[in-house]
């Protein structure tokens, strides 16, 4: 029988290249989600069976052993990057993240690949990247083998990022950012996908990688590339800080 990873948050933005991926090396993939229904579209990702998508909430300990149950491997792609109700920065990307790492230690599964984010840092004023930190603290101190990736912003047709400011560029002539000379190494998704692989199949070392694109841009660039790419003409206007407070 072919070996199993459970990936949580299998369904999501990287998550489901990850699924992809794993389902291609003709691994079992089981995607760990808050709703199985809405991650189907994964199935077809491999033969029949060979993806299959299972209820789970993270904040739950018994929900996230039974999902782990009989895995070789555990990926653990869950972030937000605003918080919702109980599905808090804390809740989600420390705890969560504790969780999952102490019961795969205990289920005895083979490696964890842990997504976390570039800047990543528990003194950080950023209350997402505090957690992110704290998260990753909690995983080394569970499971001291896991491999952690730190991506970049990550683009791709799905993104979030992109996506965002394209769909803002629709009203007016005028592109207004924060911050446009902050720089970025923006890395693509499957990029990001098979750096977990690689870590899930034993072919990266434990510790932690810092991952980012070829081209280092500023916001203002990025959103000039953007624009190019979907055939608009908007003036990119920086927004001081003070004044998008």
């Amino acid at each position: 029988m072919s070996q199993l990873v459970t990936i949580f948050g299998g369904s999501g933005f990287v998550g489901r290249y990850i699924a992809r991926r794993m389902a291609k090396e003709g691994w079992r993939v089981r995607v760990a989600v808050r709703r199985p229904n809405e991650a189907l579209f994964v199935k077809p990702y491999g033969v029949v069976g060979q993806v299959e998508p299972v209820l789970c909430n993270i904040r739950d300990e018994a929900s996230v052993a039974a999902a782990l149950q009989g895995a070789d491997v555990v990926v653990n792609c869950v972030g937000v990057l605003a918080e919702i109700g109980k599905n808090s920065f804390a809740a989600l990307q420390r705890d969560g993240a504790e969780r999952i790492a102490r019961l795969a230690a205990t289920h005895g599964v083979a490696r964890l690949i842990h997504l976390s984010a570039i800047g990543a840092d528990v003194e950080s004023e950023s209350l997402y990247s505090q957690t992110k930190a704290e998260g990753e603290q909690a995983v080394l101190a569970a499971f001291p083998a896991a491999v952690i990736l730190r991506p970049s912003i990550v683009f791709g047709a799905e993104d979030a990022f992109f996506n965002r400011f394209a769909a803002m560029s629709q009203f007016g002539p005028v592109l207004p950012i924060i911050g446009a000379e902050t720089k970025f190494q923006p890395v693509y998704v499957d990029d990001v996908a098979q750096a977990a692989v690689s870590g899930a199949l034993g072919r990266a070392e434990p510790g932690i990688y810092e991952l980012g694109g070829p081209e280092v841009c500023s916001f203002r660039e990025l959103m000039e590339k953007m624009l190019l790419v979907i055939q608009r003409r908007r003036l990119v206007l920086n927004v001081p800080f003070f004044a998008a407070r």
